[in-house]
Parts: structure tokens; C-alpha cells; sequence
């Protein structure tokens, strides 16, 4: 039942909502309208639901690995409790699931044929050794689920067609440069749940990267690493020690439409910081130490989302959300939580969410310590 449900997984495209996963298989996030109905069409993405047991029916000229799942071209060996990579994989496989095994390293070899893979999901193994040269063979793989694992680095010669690589909850501890080398591809890479310190990431070591999305959230940061790439349209550093936001911290991320501090140490973020990030639209702040509003929140005119609960707040001033004068502010706020503070909200004017949609978006209780 479990693994009929996973092919079913595949009709799931949901686009992602703040501080949450894109939809684990949505493989067409990527990809032309062109290309999905094609794969729509060869049994990638099943338009009629998961198939009975009967249906299912080998990828390639009959090959399928003794105790796997083959439905055209996908190969679901998950949850079988194996020590290696199954051999007799189709060539024209274009998603493998290899996850809730016991796998410990990534061989050479182990791929070999695999020109076709468009996905290799290998999440929650024992993995702790990856071959050099082990996805040499996969020349269009696009997605990497590695998490997970016993990971002490990330792995090396990853493919140049890589568009999403998800490595979190691993024992990476340094990200070196040039690492990421030739990746030019590359849009989204979720790192979290590593014990990434700030001195772990070597200066370049994400150079020549164009991502969108970036996590690494329940590390040990302690401050907003500087040499993240500039195309950053998130930036996810949630459940870290970060105890500020300075001037210069976000300077080169001007791109950025959401950024995430949640469940931090912060106490202070300098005036002006967050004038570097004039296209920001979600702010996450909630569970860290501020004793007051951010400074600058009116200045962001497409701020809309903006999470404050619990903090140490105390007061709210008349203009800390929103700008004086009408014409200013491009957005109106469409969510402010400021819930779990001290904030005696009955002295909070009312002229104090003027920019604020309605009263439904604001979230605004009793303080209880």
C-alpha cells in the first residue's frame, strides 16, 4: 500500500509555502509545459493515479531488480533493506528510489547506464562514503535527495546538470571552494541539519552558483554568512544561534523576496540593515529576543508578511510598520504576528496598521510568561 502511494505521490504538484518543502515530487517545476506533457505521456508523472499491483510492469526489456517496483520509467526499491545498489536498473530509467535502505556508501559503478536518471532519491541510509567518480554516468540528473545520512562532506563531481540538491540532516561540517564548480544549473540546495559553523563555509565556495533558494537552518550559525550568492530569492537560516542583524550583513542579497530568522538569539538589528533587501516581501523573526519593531520595516515598500511572535517586545510605535504619507508603500501587509509579547496592545494605536489589509491580518494576543 505504502509504495502504491508513492507512485500516487507523483500527481502532487503543490507550490511551496513559506518556511515549507516544494512538494517532494514535483519534477516539473523545472521543466517546459512542452516536456511534462511528454512525461505525462511515457509514465513519469501517471495521469491516472497509482497503478494495482497487477499494472505494474517492468521499465526495459523486462529488467527490474529482484523485490522493486517498476513502473515504466520509474524504480521504486525503498524500504527493502539493502546494502547496495540493485544491478539489472533499466537504462531508460528516469526516477530511481533507493530511500529507507542500508546503504553505506555510493560505489563506482553503481550508476553505470544511467544516462536517462532525472531524480535519485536516497534519503535515510547509512551513507558515509560516495566514489568520486560514482555519478559520473548520470549526464541529466537534475535532482539529488542525499538527506539523511553520515555524510561528512559533500559529495564531489557532482553532476553539471544538478538543479536541486537536497543534503540536510547529514555530519557535514565544511563546505569547501569549488565544491560546487561547474554547477551552473543549480537553483535550489537545502543543507540544513548539519553542524555548519560560520567558519565552515571557505570564502568561494559558492561562486559561480545562481541559486534561488538556500537553507541551512539548525546548524550552529551565528551570524548571516557573507558570501552566499547574490541571486538569492530565499535565504532560510531559521533554528541557528544568530544574535544580530549588522549593516553590511545584507548587503550583496538584494534579491531576496523571503528571508528567514526564526528561532534565533537575536536581539538587535541595526538601523538601516534592511535597506539592502528594498524586494523583500516575507520577514520571519518570530521566537528570538527583539526587544522592539525591526527599524526600517516602512521603508520596504513590498513588505507584506511579517512574523514577530515571540520576542520580547514591549511597545509598538505609530509608525513602525508602516510610512508616512500615502503613495510610499507599494504593498499593504497582508499578515503581522505579534503574538507571545509583552505588549500591552490596548495602548497600541490603531493608526499603527494603517497599511494593513484588514484586521484578519493581524495577529495580536495576550501575553502570558
Amino acid at each position: 500500500m505504502l509504495r502504491a502511494l508513492l507512485l500516487a505521490a507523483l500527481l502532487g504538484l503543490a507550490r511551496a509555502r513559506p518556511f515549507e518543502q516544494p512538494a517532494f515530487w514535483d519534477f516539473a517545476m523545472d521543466e517546459g509545459a512542452a516536456q511534462r506533457d511528454e512525461e505525462e505521456a511515457s509514465g513519469v508523472f501517471p495521469t491516472s493515479g497509482a497503478p494495482d499491483f497487477e499494472d505494474v510492469v517492468p521499465a526495459y526489456g523486462g529488467l527490474c531488480p529482484f523485490g522493486c517496483r517498476c513502473h515504466l520509467r520509474v524504480v521504486q526499491c525503498s524500504d527493502l533493506g539493502l546494502s547496495s545498489v540493485p544491478k539489472d536498473i533499466a537504462p531508460d530509467t528516469r526516477l530511481l528510489d533507493l530511500q529507507n535502505n542500508r546503504l553505506t556508501e555510493l560505489r563506482l559503478g553503481d550508476f553505470e547506464g544511467l544516462q536517462e536518471l532525472y531524480a535519485l532519491v536516497l534519503v535515510n541510509n547509512k551513507i558515509s562514503r560516495v566514489h568520486e567518480k560514482a555519478f559520473s554516468p548520470l549526464h541529466r540528473l537534475q535532482k539529488l535527495y542525499i538527506s539523511k545520512n553520515q555524510l561528512a562532506e559533500i559529495p564531489p563531481n557532482l553532476p553539471p546538470s544538478l538543479v536541486e540538491l537536497r543534503i540536510h540532516d547529514n555530519k557535514i561540517r565544511k563546505v569547501p571552494k569549488d565544491v560546487f564548480k561547474g554547477l551552473n544549473n543549480m537553483n535550489c540546495i537545502e543543507m540544513g541539519g548539519n553542524p555548519l559553523e560560520n567558519s565552515g563555509f571557505e570564502p568561494g565556495a559558492f561562486d559561480g552558483l545562481k541559486l534561488n533558494y538556500l537553507r541551512i537552518s539548525e546548524a550552529k550559525l551565528t551570524g548571516i554568512p557573507k558570501d552566499l550568492p547574490e541571486t538569492l530569492n530565499e535565504l532560510h537560516l531559521d533554528h541557528n544561534k544568530i544574535q544580530a542583524i549588522e549593516q553590511e550583513d545584507l548587503i550583496r542579497y538584494g534579491k531576496l523576496a523571503r528571508l528567514g530568522l526564526g528561532h534565533n538569539a537575536m536581539r538587535m538589528i541595526e538601523n538601516r540593515s534592511l535597506t539592502f533587501v528594498p524586494a523583500l516581501r516575507e520577514l520571519h523573526l518570530d521566537h528570538n529576543r527583539l526587544s522592539r519593531v525591526p527599524p526600517g520595516l516602512p521603508g520596504l515598500r513590498f513588505l507584506q508578511v511579517v512574523y514577530l511572535h515571540a520576542n520580547d517586545i514591549t511597545q509598538v510605535g505609530v509608525n513602525d510598520f508602516c510610512p508616512v504619507g500615502f503613495g510610499v508603500k507599494r504593498a499593504y501587509y497582508s499578515g503581522i504576528s505579534l503574538f507571545g509579547n509583552p505588549v500591552p496592545y490596548w495602548e497600541v494605536q490603531p493608526a499603527t496598521f494603517r497599511c494593513v489589509t484588514g484586521r484578519l491580518a493581524l495577529q495580536f494576543g495576550n501575553y502570558k510568561k
